[in-house]
């Protein structure tokens, strides 16, 4: 698939290690907030909550899923314990080339992620980007059935480009997951994989990014490979 960019392009960026280098310590500080969540709410020893944590994360690809379906954990009581972290703007950091790339680049551009609205808008407010997207889409807003549908569901996905007046296939998502791109790619859209951050996340933590072997791949479903949005503009 060859993207097609211009101003009818529907831009869908990831927010955690696509706009910004999560994995420098935002990441780590969620994973202790998670790990103390699972060790409260269901009694577990430190080493079981992290690997039970860990299991519904790949199982599920996001642990809240697995609490709400095994435990019946609540999803607003999680996301605002586990994502209500002190001095949070003091750990964002990105890259003033790439948001002024962000502003220039044609078409409509969303935020796509699944962190809750709360934790969002703070990372969006301390990176002062905010104002170059048309609207931030959270875990909040992907529900389908009554149930938590968030990315990599591909219904889910469908579903929210209808949302926004558009079919998939004017779609781009730009993202560090691979697994989400693939999803994407089942839909008709345009994949991006952000790459700049990755080899900073510790590979096979709960929020572990690519290998160095997958580093070098070129996945079918993956149109292009950035490090920087400025690429975008070329």
């Amino acid at each position: 698939m060859t993207l097609r960019i211009n101003r009818q392009t529907v831009w869908l960026f990831d927010l955690d290690n696509t706009l910004h280098d999560a994995g420098a310590q935002v990441f780590g500080a969620l994973n202790r907030t998670m790990g103390a969540y699972v060790e409260r709410e269901l009694g577990l020893p430190a080493e079981q909550a992290n690997a039970l944590r860990r299991h519904y994360w790949l199982r599920y690809g996001a642990t809240l899923l697995g609490l709400m379906r095994h435990h019946g954990v609540k999803a607003a009581h999680f996301l605002h314990d586990t994502h209500n972290l002190p001095g949070l703007e003091r750990l964002v950091n990105g890259h003033r080339h790439d948001f002024e790339a962000l502003a220039r680049l044609p078409g409509r551009k969303f935020i796509l992620t699944n962190a809750p609205r709360a934790y969002a808008q703070r990372v969006l407010g301390a990176l002062r980007i905010g104002h170059l997207f048309e609207g931030v889409i959270t875990i909040e807003d992907m529900a389908m059935f009554g149930q938590l549908r968030p990315k990599p569901d591909a219904r889910m996905l469908r579903v929210m480009a209808v949302s926004l007046g558009v079919m998939p296939s004017r779609c781009v998502l730009v993202e560090d997951t691979l697994v989400h791109q693939k999803s994407a790619r089942k839909v008709g859209m345009g994949t991006v994989w952000m790459q700049r951050f990755a080899r900073r996340i510790p590979t096979g933590g709960q929020h572990g990014g690519p290998t160095v072997a997958r580093w070098s791949m070129a996945p079918a479903y993956v149109d292009r490979r950035v490090r920087t949005l400025r690429a975008l503009l070329k």
